[in-house]
């Protein structure tokens, strides 16, 4: 998630998803005169204008609400007497449902149409913004994060797919621009604003914010994007029916059975004891058989499994899965440790995050030059194993520690995770031209499900640390002593993906053998 929160993997994606310029409607699709084209050109530039800044804000909310909530937890958990299985929760909802449905929401804007499914995104998002600021106990909270994953499920998508088709050439590069510093902004301001606002204002304010961004998104695109593109046609049941025809319902509920029991059993297996926790393992893993099956049997299956016959391909995202599975459970529970432990406030452990966010855009313009130096197999491998020793620098941290001490490790893991940015161009360069959507969408579900993973992961390392010691020690030693055996593993999975990356993205020996010849 937090590359894709800083805009690299929307950027690769857009560049995968070429399409036609937008079609002119009337005087100027049937006339060559170059005067009426600039008449037509400028008249046409407050719509993209229009959807531009509608694209900014979708994009800033949906990568916010990834970045905010972390250092707002405490204050939610005292808040609503939250215990720690709870708070996962609270912080794997929306990538559950985002993951489960980016499918899709994909499918969504093919088939129903870009604006349409856009706006119901927005709209969907906003009004569970609005009431997540209001919820006031936890199952509430919960089920409203998960209608947010729901919107955020129709934006990402669509979003996309208008920054390819609606706009024209000029318009298309500064949507790119203005999609990735939207992104970047997200990521850098997110701990700062959730730290802010849930200390001054109230942990409720964190969401709301979300709600003018929204309105005036929902409204922009409304009046920007024009009306039509289904696939569709006819009205009523009839065409109700037809659309329904052009979605895999089976699959899209077997793949969210699949990764909400996965969730459940591993959030939830502390508390559920080791044969109910095994039962709920063995539903995820039969829905995750049935789902691969159905993905063969499906007419128009949601995800192509013949790309995994690909060794960049899957090798890719097994590196993507590995890194996001270690870092984004280690943000989560950071954040808990800093205020915890350490005793910062709000403000001042969302400013702690800063080294993660400026490092990994200050290093950003260094990969072209080190891809083409060591190769990409190498530059990824060396920004995981980078990743993978900040890891390892923050389980060294104690809890006389103070913030200081956190800096190299934090910094590390910014500064190595820009180096594993050509694992998308990579991973989706693998496919072709004709599945590239789909392919898109493959690697932004699976990088969600990773993040889901890793705070699911890593809070049941520390969850049973807590349970098996806290009887013989204090609640807060038996945290830091789960919260560092979390950041061990989670430096092992990192350091796995590290290989996985060397291996799967090396060049083949025939392509080596024609770079030579050439």
């Amino acid at each position: 998630m937090l590359m894709r929160n800083a805009g690299f993997e929307p950027r690769c994606e857009f560049m995968r998803m070429r399409g036609p310029r937008p079609v002119r409607h009337g005087k100027d699709a049937a006339s060559g005169d170059g005067r009426e084209r600039g008449v037509e050109s400028a008249s046409r530039r407050p719509g993209e204008f229009g959807i531009l800044l509608a694209l900014a804000f979708a994009a800033f909310m949906t990568c916010l609400d990834n970045t905010v909530v972390n250092v707002a937890l405490p204050r939610i958990q005292q808040s609503l007497r939250l215990d720690l299985p709870d708070l996962e929760w609270v912080a794997a909802a929306y990538p559950l449902a985002f993951a489960a449905l980016l499918l899709t929401g994909g499918r969504s804007a093919d088939v129903w149409g870009r604006r349409p499914t856009l706006l119901t995104g927005l709209v969907l998002f906003t009004a569970a913004s609005l009431l997540c600021g209001l919820a006031r106990s936890g199952p509430v909270l919960i089920a409203f994060r998960g209608l947010q994953g729901v919107g955020a499920a129709l934006v990402m998508p669509a979003s996309l797919a208008v920054l390819a088709r609606d706009l024209g050439p000029r318009a298309r590069a500064a949507g790119i621009a203005v999609w990735m510093s939207a992104l970047a902004l997200a990521l850098a301001l997110g701990p700062v604003l959730g730290g802010l606002i849930s200390q001054h204002w109230g942990w409720g304010w964190i969401f709301a914010i979300n709600v003018p961004f929204g309105a005036l998104a929902a409204v922009t695109v409304a009046r920007a994007l024009p009306r039509g593109g289904c696939t569709v046609q006819g009205r009523g049941l009839v065409r109700a029916v037809a659309l329904a025809g052009r979605f895999d319902p089976l699959g899209t509920g077997l793949s969210c059975l699949a990764a909400g029991a996965c969730a459940f059993g591993l959030i939830e297996g502390v508390r559920l004891g080791l044969v109910p926790a095994v039962a709920v393992f063995a539903t995820a893993a039969l829905a995750l058989a049935l789902f691969v099956w159905r993905q063969y049997a499906a007419r128009t299956p949601m995800v192509d499994l013949a790309l995994f016959r690909d060794r960049v391909f899957a090798g890719g995202l097994a590196a993507q899965v590995l890194w996001g599975l270690g870092v984004n459970g280690v943000l989560f529970l950071t954040a808990l440790f800093l205020q915890r432990v350490l005793g910062l406030t709000p403000t001042e452990a969302g400013l702690a995050f800063t080294p993660v966010a400026l490092f990994l855009i200050l290093a950003t313009p260094l990969v072209p030059v080190l891809v083409r130096v060591l190769g990409a197999h190498r530059a990824c491998a060396g920004g995981l194993l980078t990743v993978a020793a900040g890891l390892l620098a923050l389980a060294r941290v104690g809890a006389g520690a103070s913030p200081l001490d956190l800096l190299p490790g934090l910094v590390a893991i910014g500064a190595g995770s820009a180096l594993t940015v050509p694992l998308t161009e990579r991973t989706l360069d693998a496919s072709p031209d004709e599945v590239s959507g789909a392919t898109s969408g493959v690697v932004s579900a699976a990088r969600e499900f990773a993040g889901l993973l890793g705070i699911a992961v890593l809070g049941a390392i520390v969850a049973r640390r807590q349970n098996t010691e806290s009887a013989g020690k204090g609640a807060s030693a038996a945290f830091v002593e789960g919260y560092q055996s979390g950041l061990l593993v989670a430096s092992v999975f990192v350091a796995i993906g590290a290989v996985v990356a060397a291996v799967s993205l090396r060049p083949a020996p025939l392509a080596e053998s024609r770079k030579s010849d050439g």
